[in-house]
């Protein structure tokens, strides 16, 4: 009978400067995954935190003592020789100048400039993670004026948008496809993504940056090769569609309900324990969706979300 592998539980900070790039370091010859860039961190102890952990190896590390973190990513991934699961965190503020204390050579980089290559497996969807905002705003599902509609997508993008999804039902096809070129345009124009909520084909067709993909479409998805070269999140209310999304090879999920809505009042919510249960475990980035407001990006970010996605309270609609 094969032996089965212990699971390593390693902390790993995510040091990031005010340019946004982030620290890396190069692991040793000779060891697992050796010459490759990682984040800084390592093993947790027995009786230790994660945080304490992280404490504990980036001043020994780095040379360093933490003042300001949030958690960012749980990585769990299977290699030939063993089982790693990453907790990493986002470290934004710290005491002193981080330095090779054991004489591995470090580098500053922008998270988009990373050759994927150059880092172990287990680190890509730290890389994701690091790419997507905290906030993800869904277009309210109805538009009666589309000059408003577009007008209030305006307003939203000047609050700082970064990634939206466009759902809208219930146009003409020749007013929907102009609707989707017009809203399209204002993202680019102010540096956001906007994903279309609908088939591959009418994604690629209209030209769209981003694709989302709703329960439906994700379960009878067989393979994301057409998408290349668009960003593409997936609609999950479970195990099973985590899991499903996670072998796609989507970009990011959206996990619901977390909290009861008036939307969907027949929904049973998860609740902040069953989101954390379901987006731990499910290696890649997961926003919290279902009675998000924007004070709870925080609480998101502590449950292991990459942030919050909704309508209310995200969309400016006066």
């Amino acid at each position: 009978m094969k032996e089965r592998m212990s699971i390593i539980e390693v902390a790993a900070g995510v040091l990031q400067d005010a340019a946004g790039r982030v620290l890396l370091a190069r692991r040793p010859e000779g060891v697992h995954q050796g010459g490759l860039w990682e984040f800084p961190g390592g093993k947790v102890e027995p009786g230790e935190s994660v945080r304490q952990a992280l404490e504990r190896e980036l001043e020994e590390e780095l040379g360093i003592g933490i003042k300001a973190c949030r958690p960012l990513i749980r990585v769990g991934h299977r290699y030939a020789d063993r089982n790693v699961v990453l907790d990493t965190w986002l470290v934004s503020a710290w005491r002193g100048e981080p330095r090779g204390r054991e004489g591995q050579p470090l580098q500053w980089a922008a998270p988009r400039e990373i050759d994927p290559a150059s880092m172990p497996a287990a680190d890509l969807p730290i890389l994701k993670a690091l790419s997507l905002p905290s906030r993800y705003v869904i277009t309210p599902p109805q538009v009666e004026n589309p000059s408003t509609f577009l007008g209030q997508l305006e307003d939203t993008l000047d609050l700082g948008a970064k990634l939206v999804q466009l759902r809208v039902f219930g146009l003409e096809m020749p007013r929907w496809w102009k609707l989707v070129r017009e809203a399209d345009r204002a993202c680019r124009e102010s540096g956001a993504t906007l994903l279309l909520n609908a088939s591959l084909q009418e994604a690629l067709a209209l030209g769209v940056q981003g694709l989302h993909l709703n329960r439906q479409r994700l379960m009878r998805m067989d393979s994301l090769e057409e998408a290349r070269g668009l960003l593409v999140g997936a609609s999950c209310h479970d195990d099973r569609e985590l899991q499903k999304a996670q072998a796609l090879g989507v970009d990011f999920a959206v996990l619901s309900p977390v909290l009861p809505t008036a939307s969907h009042p027949e929904a049973r919510p998860l609740g902040w324990e069953g989101f954390t249960s379901l987006a731990q475990d499910a290696n890649l980035p997961v926003y919290a969706l279902g009675g998000m407001q924007p004070g709870m990006a925080e609480q998101a970010w502590h449950h292991g979300a990459q942030g919050i996605a909704g309508i209310s309270g995200l969309w400016k609609s006066t």
